[in-house]
């Protein structure tokens, strides 16, 4: 980056125009993320067969996952086996949800779900200090039939419980996920944004390889884990 890297300067009645240009565009995104997510309530569902998961104190089923909720999400973090450094991009995107008691007053719950033994997988949840809860999957098909196959990528999903049955409403994977981030949506408002290669930025706008400014697992364990773990 250089000096040359900045915004033009223009007086407050340009700056003031060209951001209510920009609103505009602004608002009809608004208005179309509202119009997809009608559309995503009313989704037809599938019913799911009586899965049975590894939790912290034992095999739970899934219909006891949702803790006495009506509706769930699952982010299915990607796992290697035997690596002490799991997936940075799952690692780092699972620190930010810290205070999720906000999901209470919709009846709601949203957890972790891996591939991972879970004795494994709760020992990696402690080494990088993630603060959600955790299962396993490993010894059960559900992370396969929802899209998150063993040596497969990450995954969100979202269920509905209707007393015993469980039924699966909605998935995404890949930059689908983003809708749940803080993070992505603070780095966009940055004059300099992702700083990333594939985004479209004005000449001279420091850019680097896609990932290559996303922190480590390490560096995540660093900042927020248990040294023994």
């Amino acid at each position: 980056m250089t000096a040359a890297a900045l915004p033009p300067v223009v007086d407050a009645d340009t700056w003031q125009r060209e951001l209510d240009a920009l609103r505009v565009r602004e608002k009809a995104a608004t208005r179309e993320l509202d119009a997809i997510a009608a559309q995503r309530r009313r989704l037809p569902m599938v019913r799911m067969p009586d899965y049975v998961l590894a939790g912290e104190d034992g095999p739970i089923r899934l219909v006891d996952v949702f803790d006495g909720r009506a509706q769930l999400i699952v982010y299915h973090h990607m796992w290697s086996p035997g690596q002490r450094w799991q997936c940075p991009g799952c690692t780092g995107f699972t620190s930010q949800f810290t205070r999720l008691e906000a999901l209470d007053d919709y009846d709601a719950r949203f957890v972790v779900v891996t591939q991972g033994p879970i004795d494994e997988a709760l020992a990696y949840k402690r080494r990088v200090g993630n603060m959600m809860t955790w299962y396993s999957t490993a010894n059960s098909p559900f992370g396969a039939d929802v899209g998150a196959p063993a040596g497969g990528g990450f995954a969100v999903n979202v269920f509905l419980r209707d007393s015993d049955a469980v039924y699966r409403t909605w998935h995404t994977t890949g930059r689908g996920t983003e809708q749940l981030s803080h993070t992505f949506a603070l780095i966009d408002l940055l004059p300099y944004g992702r700083q990333e290669e594939w985004q479209d930025s004005p000449e001279g706008w420091p850019q680097s390889p896609t990932y290559s400014r996303w922190s480590s697992s390490e560096d995540i364990a660093a900042r927020y884990g248990s040294p023994t773990a």
